[in-house]
């Protein structure tokens, strides 16, 4: 089979468009820790290429002639939970296969037995471990990958039998380096015991000497791995995306991956390679890739749900710049999870995930609306906006109090739920385009709607500016304030229609107060405002 873009599991070179594993680490400083015989952590958000960077690091190691490398991974002991017994012997079963079938090694299946009958499921992966530094020949670098899928007391015995394989040294015979490998950095392994104590993996594992983050790739590397595509089938890219995709991306290899999927064998009109891929069939696949709800984006999103990324992310959708009662390690596992950027300001990782975070939060919401797209287009087949935002206003009234209560994200509710409104009429016949950031106390939606059914985007696109804001201080003020934002953002999308919409979410306003509408002008834009 042809090469193609890789969406499940390590990449392969031989089947899978690539870019190098190695030259997206610091080979020399990794190189001198595993020198130095330190112990450290490797981190990295799912599906950016960790396993595939450490089986090419081993590969590396081994092919040198002056180590013996061995990658491991732990996941299967998760199921196991409290269950130490359970858990530490199917960590031991990977150690030792993984020397069995990785490096032909089969001597620790010979020892296997006698050492778990000599020191049981707390001492055992550390004897073995002894057991074949001393009989090997050259040092051993471990690398054990999903460390942090294991739960309890198991991932305590895990973490405390390699501390004390390293402090015992060089008396006792030991592995020369483990690099843990896993999503979050080991002091963010939150630990529940069975006594309900929780302690973090960082005073389990007070042994490491650093913990390196693997990025995503750069604006070169996504191109270099789309010309692989290019090379090998002949079918050309317009050059206007890649802006587009890193931008909608930033990198993270496993979007670039699933829309280069998307773009050269989802879509099938492209499967004939003659097909040039343009920029507009690039966004149709965007918009496809979103729709799906891929494994990964799904899974992505049930982060949402865990305290620790909830504070944050509402707040970012919300706009809220106050994140004092927001611990600084929660602002980092966040990043670590991938959802976020912190540099240069705090702000949702990329287009992508701006798109679906909102969209899955409102996805229970968005369904049982009872509205129909037909209901808000004229004759001409333009979306009528004055009547969309009108009975907005009414479902708002109607609805806003107990529908805000059913979302997990209550601090942006007024918010999602316009946006859960606009998803049911636009979805199926355009896009809605999403920025919001962190201080910015407001959200903007650019509505995209193809005029022409035909045509589609290639034709007339009506462009439609919402911009939303909570009231915070006076109304005149926001207003004034809105505007110009409003009219600003008109100006950088090509917008011909713009509207800004305030919530007023103070308990002792009236409804009759709070709904309202009138249009005003500002530097010759007519925009509309509209009170909720």
């Amino acid at each position: 089979m042809p090469k193609h873009f890789n969406t499940t599991g390590p990449v392969h070179p031989e089947d899978h468009y690539a870019i190098d594993p190695m030259s997206r680490l610091d080979w020399e400083e990794i190189h001198a820790l595993i020198d130095a015989k330190k112990f450290f952590v490797l981190h990295a958000p799912r599906q950016t290429g960790k396993t595939t960077t450490l089986l090419a690091m081993a590969d590396v190691l081994n092919q040198s002639g002056d180590y013996t490398a061995l990658y491991i991974n732990v996941e299967s002991a998760q199921s196991a939970r409290g269950n130490v017994a359970e858990g530490m012997k199917r960590i031991v079963y990977s150690l030792v296969e993984g020397a069995a079938i990785r490096l032909k090694d089969t001597r620790l299946r010979e020892w296997r037995e006698t050492i778990w009958d000599n020191s049981g499921p707390h001492g055992a992966f550390h004897g073995l471990l002894s057991r074949w530094a001393q009989e090997n020949a050259k040092p051993i670098v471990l690398m054990i990958d999903e460390v942090d899928a294991l739960v309890g007391d198991t991932l305590i015995s895990l973490l405390r039998q390699l501390r004390e394989g390293y402090i015992g040294r060089p008396g006792i015979p030991f592995i020369q380096t483990a690099i843990l490998c896993g999503v979050r950095d080991v002091r963010d392994y939150r630990i529940h015991t069975a006594h309900h104590e929780i302690i973090t993996g960082g005073s389990a594992f007070n042994i490491k000497a650093k913990s390196l983050v693997m990025g995503s790739f750069n604006p070169t590397e996504i191109q270099t791995l789309y010309q692989q595509h290019t090379t090998e089938t002949g079918q050309i890219f317009d050059p206007d995306i890649f802006p587009e995709l890193w931008e909608d991306t930033r990198g993270q290899p496993w979007l670039v991956n699933a829309l280069g999927n998307e773009l050269t064998w989802e879509d099938k009109t492209a499967r004939d390679r003659t097909t040039p891929i343009t920029l507009e069939r690039y966004r149709a696949a965007r918009d496809s890739l979103i729709r799906s709800r891929a494994t990964h984006l799904h899974q992505l999103t049930d982060k949402l749900r865990e305290p620790r990324v909830h504070r944050l992310i509402a707040a970012i959708l919300a706009g809220d710049e106050n994140l004092s009662g927001i611990p600084a390690d929660d602002q980092e596992y966040v990043v670590d999870l991938g959802l976020i950027e912190a540099r240069p300001q705090m702000r949702i990782s990329n287009r992508i995930y701006q798109e679906i975070i909102p969209r899955e939060l409102i996805w229970v919401e968005q369904t049982s609306i009872m509205q129909q797209q037909a209901w808000y287009l004229t004759p001409q087949r333009h979306i009528d906006m004055p009547k969309l935002l009108t009975a907005f206003q009414q479902f708002f009234r109607k609805n806003s109090q107990s529908w805000i209560e059913r979302f997990d994200y209550k601090e942006a509710g007024p918010q999602l739920l316009l946006q859960a409104f606009l998803q049911r009429i636009i979805n199926g016949g355009g896009r809605i385009n999403r920025e919001y950031g962190l201080g910015r106390k407001r959200t903007d939606l650019l509505i995209e709607w193809p005029v022409d059914e035909t045509k589609g985007y290639y034709g007339e696109i009506q462009r439609i500016v919402l911009e939303l804001k909570i009231l915070y201080k006076s109304l005149e003020a926001t207003v004034a304030e809105g505007l110009e934002q409003t009219a600003g953002y008109a100006d950088q999308c090509g917008a011909t229609e713009a509207h800004l919409i305030i919530f007023d979410r103070r308990p002792e306003i009236t409804w009759d107060d709070k709904i309202w509408q009138r249009a005003e002008q500002w530097q010759g834009h007519t925009l509309g405002v509209w009170g909720m």
